[in-house]
């Protein structure tokens, strides 16, 4: 009785340590979430830069400065006094 209790409590042991909510995964667990929140930071600013392109398409205050760089460089449309440079 007393062997099936202690390798009841080495098997909880080995558990608290190398389970999947033990003290070695718990490392692991903190880089995940610092990682995941540096995306997520990242993807806000990415969300914020869309969203502000959207507003500026929006057909009843259209900038003329984005319809223009969007029809130069969608639609390849240039004035022939203008000189086009691409930049890598």
């Amino acid at each position: 009785m007393q062997g099936l209790s202690l390798a009841v409590l080495l098997l909880m042991g080995a558990f608290v340590i190398a389970g999947p909510s033990g003290l070695i995964a718990w490392g692991e667990n903190q880089r995940l979430l610092e990682q995941r929140r540096a995306d997520l930071a990242s993807l806000k600013l990415e969300r914020a830069r869309i969203q502000n392109r959207v507003d500026l398409l929006d057909p009843k205050h259209v900038d003329p400065d984005l319809a223009g760089e969007l029809l130069r460089g969608n639609l390849n449309v240039a004035r022939s006094d203008e000189m086009v440079m691409l930049i890598p």
